[in-house]
């Protein structure tokens, strides 16, 4: 008689890496796409007003130019929407920084008011899933407008600047669509081929390759994500039937040619047709597409309450990071609120790994920036110029490991700061070092103390949804079940078991809590995977398997 791995009651600690937080990844197929999306959006404003001389505002305009950051792997149909809210939120947060400011110049208050956007800020990218950069910008842009001095009849102004820029930034991130309006739903089903191949290649060992099925099967799951928020139902249904592809190689490995699913990722890459082939089922296994895309969007406020104790991680971190900044009397409190922001990821581990990459490259960016300030301080075109370099070289090297890029943002956000005055190099650096140890160090003495408790919970919930969508796929299965009935329940299987794999690796990486039930965790992934491949199989894609063999 099988029994659940017992749950202990004892808390227990785990090691928190070090040299593993510093280890480079290969970059982004994308990543000279925010790169140059970012140069082309703040470029534009900043020499304008460089031609005008009033650089000493291209604070606000820097805040709607940063958008551009958001959104390059969304479909343009959700794109839009979803810079059109970055902007909104990025205004919304300059707006309530600039009228604080106006209103007060007590330093206590700003950093508070700082600290609590920076908590709302964290918790709406989370729960929206707006993805990189995250709040990190928000909460940059926000904190620093705090204490710069303003008065209430300026604001408008000062908004209007930001809004265009971000207008502006909306036209940028937008404007890829025109010569590939199909581009990110290509390289997310390109991706997903390219992970169901790697898993095929093992013919389906997952005890050499443990993490092979689980990346295969995240990867299709982010592929149907993007479909469903694709505007074009024609090229939505053709890369359909690729992800579908992906699904039967994740279903029958042994029977995949991976050397196929490789050139259609190829193929998908480039700028030629998508791969057409000849489909020997109607299309019974997409109706559960169209199923769920009539099913409406899960309300934003269900997914607020696990995001509390990120919540209050983030409030107290910054207001104690910023307050212990204010005691020492040294830089800008809103340098050490800014990065205790920072640090904060979905668990204790991930918290501490950014933290390192955090004073790393920022200690290695002040010293880049005292390479760099003699050039720049040539003249004010001279340190536009420099600000576009550092834009440039963040965006193209953050994406191979959070430090690398962090090394050029810190020179970029020094420089800003000199937009209005030149000032000493040497001041700027040893504040900046400071303000940054003081941030990382109280920033993650709160994260240690504001434990997420609930995240084992979250766990057994995971668990209790696999275990409730792999029975009702099961039922239907045994069942004279329409296609479209079938096909949505084993959608929602993969989505509870992707879900489940997310909640685990978030709590495998939180400090003193419960053992997790690790061997439930298996027995369910496993019987979960066996259902989604039983059910491809009945739906008639084992007849599809011909189309991916030699």
């Amino acid at each position: 008689m099988s029994r659940a791995t017992p749950v202990p009651t004892t808390p227990r600690a785990r090691r928190l890496p070090l040299a593993g937080a510093l280890r480079l990844g290969r970059p982004s197929a994308i990543w000279f796409k925010p790169a140059l999306s970012v140069v082309a959006s703040v470029a534009p404003p900043n020499l304008l007003l460089l031609a005008l001389g009033r650089l000493d505002l291209a604070m606000y305009t820097m805040a709607g130019s940063l958008c551009a950051l958001y959104a390059h792997n969304r479909p343009y149909a959700a794109r839009a929407r979803v810079l059109a809210w970055v902007v909104l939120g990025m205004v919304g947060g300059l707006a309530v920084a600039l009228t604080t400011a106006s209103l007060t110049s007590g330093a206590v208050v700003l950093v508070t008011v700082g600290a609590v956007l920076a908590a709302v800020q964290k918790v709406l990218c989370d729960a929206t899933r707006v993805g990189p950069p995250g709040n990190v910008v928000l909460t940059f842009i926000s904190s620093a407008s705090l204490f710069v001095p303003q008065t209430l009849a300026q604001l408008p102004g000062h908004l209007a600047l930001a809004l265009a820029a971000g207008a502006w930034a909306w036209l940028v991130g937008m404007a890829p669509g025109l010569l590939r309006p199909h581009g990110p739903e290509r390289r997310a089903t390109a991706q997903a081929l390219d992970a169901a191949a790697a898993y095929a290649a093992t013919h389906g060992a997952d005890d050499g390759h443990p993490r092979s099925r689980a990346a295969a099967a995240a990867a299709i799951q982010a592929a149907w994500q993007a479909l469903l928020t694709s505007g074009d139902p024609a090229a939505r249904r053709a890369l359909e039937h690729l992800v579908v592809r992906a699904e039967v190689a994740l279903a029958a490995p042994a029977d995949t040619d991976p050397e196929l699913l490789r050139t259609w990722s190829r193929d998908l890459c480039g700028s030629g047709p998508i791969p057409e082939f000849h489909e020997p089922r109607d299309a019974d296994e997409l109706l559960g597409v169209d199923a769920e895309l009539a099913v409406p969007a899960r309300p934003l406020w269900t997914r607020l309450g696990p995001l509390a104790p990120l919540a209050v991680r983030t409030a107290l971190g910054c207001a104690l990071a910023g307050y212990a900044s204010l005691a020492l009397g040294v830089g800008r409190p809103y340098w050490a609120l800014v990065t205790a922001a920072s640090l904060y990821q979905a668990n204790l581990t991930l918290t501490w790994s950014r933290g390192v990459q955090r004073v790393v490259g920022n200690i290695l960016g002040v010293l880049l920036f005292a390479a760099v300030a003699p050039l720049a301080h040539l003249g004010q075109p001279a340190l536009v110029l420099c600000c576009l370099a550092f834009n440039f070289g963040a965006e193209a090297l953050i994406g191979r490991n959070y430090w690398l890029g962090t090394v050029c943002v810190t020179p970029m956000a020094l420089l800003i700061t000199e937009f209005n005055h030149y000032q000493a190099p040497g001041q700027l650096i040893t504040e900046r070092v400071i303000d940054t140890l003081v941030g990382a160090l109280v920033g993650f003495l709160v994260a240690v103390v504001v434990t997420d408790r609930r995240s084992a919970d979250r766990v057994e919930h995971a668990l209790a949804a696999v275990e409730r969508a792999r029975e009702r796929t099961a039922r239907l299965s045994a069942g004279p079940a329409a296609p479209a009935a079938l096909e949505q329940a084993r959608r929602a299987l993969a989505a509870a078991l992707a879900d489940l794999r997310a909640a685990v690796d978030a709590a495998s990486g939180e400090w003193w809590q419960r053992a997790l039930p690790q061997e439930r965790v298996v027995r369910a992934e496993q019987a979960g995977h066996r259902t989604l491949a039983a059910t491809v199989r009945q739906l008639g894609l084992r007849g599809a398997r011909e189309d991916v063999r030699p």
